[in-house]
């Protein structure tokens, strides 16, 4: 596809999408907000995709919106760019699962885009923050209520507030990634997660994806109802069949997505 600020880069039912302006440390600008969405709305409309990777290019994952594109937007583009929504909210709003694999730091926008994520593995030289209260702004995509949701109130609040940084050691132990490599091992580990996601029958991983995503968001007796609809669903599907047949035959099982 002919994006110029992302990479969009297919192999069998794995998306990968790389942030590629590098020499800006991989700043999201209008631009790439837009590309960004672009792209996610192709792959809600294959059925091929079963998981998405999201990266960056360089030594940085991406270090958040790019301010001086924000000095200089028009009213009307400042509003668009008021969105580190228009690119997380796309992340969030992927059918398939998505792994973020954060080659470096991911600060202010960057880390919203990753909070977005749904699992999320890192290198070794990797740092968190938002820097916003140091500039007189909080986060605007969506930071200060998916991060809570994640490492808890306290610890978000401490980072949000502070706007001081965390390492990789220090992310993995509150929570917020799930492994924590080498960087050369990074695209390795990621793709090793992806081919064991694309084993998995694709439509109990999307059900799963939103019963985990909206019962965080709703109480427990209407969480459970959604589990129970969603499970109940699942009955019906050719590859639930299939995977009990598997099973019984003790051989590995073959989804297709029916």
């Amino acid at each position: 596809m002919p994006y110029k600020t992302i990479i969009y880069e297919k192999k069998e039912q794995v998306v990968w999408l790389t942030l590629s302006r590098p020499l800006t440390g991989n700043t999201i600008n209008l631009e790439m907000a837009n590309e960004l969405v672009d792209a996610c709305r192709a792959i809600n409309q294959d059925d091929e995709v079963r998981v998405v990777v999201v990266t960056g290019a360089g030594e940085v994952f991406c270090s958040g919106f790019d301010i001086a594109e924000l000095r200089s937007v028009s009213a009307d583009n400042l509003k668009q760019m008021n969105s580190a929504s228009l690119s997380s909210k796309a992340v969030a709003g992927l059918n398939c699962p998505v792994i973020a694999a954060i080659n470096g730091d991911a600060l202010g926008a960057g880390l919203e885009l990753a909070l977005s994520c749904d699992i999320r593995i890192c290198s070794e030289d990797a740092h968190f923050g938002f820097p916003e209260t140091s500039h007189g702004i909080i986060p605007g995509g969506g930071g200060t209520q998916r991060l809570p949701r994640i490492v808890g109130k306290g610890k978000a609040t401490e980072m949000v507030i502070t706007s001081e940084p965390i390492d990789a050691a220090e992310a993995y132990r509150v929570g917020l990634v799930s492994k924590v490599v080498p960087k050369q091992k990074l695209r390795e580990e990621a793709e090793a997660i992806a081919k064991k996601l694309v084993s998995r029958a694709p439509i109990a991983v999307r059900y799963a994806k939103e019963a985990v995503s909206k019962g965080m968001d709703v109480t427990l007796a209407q969480g459970l109802r959604l589990e129970a609809d969603l499970s109940f669903l699942l009955q019906t599907t050719k590859d639930r069949a299939e995977g009990i047949k598997a099973f019984l035959e003790k051989r590995k099982a073959q989804f297709k997505g029916e």
